[in-house]
């Protein structure tokens, strides 16, 4: 994509990415919700909680990824959780996805985390093709687990 660009979200941005980040909880099964969206957004950059970056094309932003920052005991250095990446249905297949998780890395390699890691849907086929592509490895060695909590 002609004149693509990435860089970490400001507040400004919280209405663009809310949006797509809504998006990106649908393709997951959820509920639309916008005011949701945007208040998760607002918090996680307004608390600093998470790094978001966001592709932009001709001024609008059409991707997104979110990176936690987490640490691993074993090698006792941090890692980012990538949890979030998406890309506008409108931009897909025009390298956003694969410009956000390059900046991604790069973003990490000049915070000085170890690695980054990820988990998609098994029936997401183009994302493991993209993230195979840029040398990410699946793990065959753990499986993940997760328990609901009431909170």
């Amino acid at each position: 994509m002609s004149n693509l660009s990435t860089r970490i979200a400001t507040a400004s941005d919280i209405p663009a990415v809310a949006s797509l980040f809504d998006g990106y909880r649908q393709f997951y099964a959820q509920a639309p919700d916008l005011a949701l969206a945007t208040a998760y957004i607002r918090d996680r950059i307004s608390k600093n909680e998470s790094v978001i970056l966001v592709a932009e094309a001709q001024g609008v932003i059409v991707g997104f990824c979110q990176l936690y920052p987490t640490f691993c005991s074993v090698e006792a250095k941090p890692i980012y959780s990538l949890y979030d990446l998406f890309v506008a249905p409108a931009a897909r297949k025009l390298g956003v996805g694969k410009a956000l998780l390059l900046a991604a890395e790069q973003h990490a390699e000049q915070n000085g985390f170890a690695r980054m890691d990820l988990t998609t849907a098994k029936t997401n086929v183009p994302a493991q093709a993209l993230y195979e592509s840029l040398d990410w490895q699946r793990d065959e060695v753990f499986y993940a687990y997760s328990k609901t909590v009431q909170g």
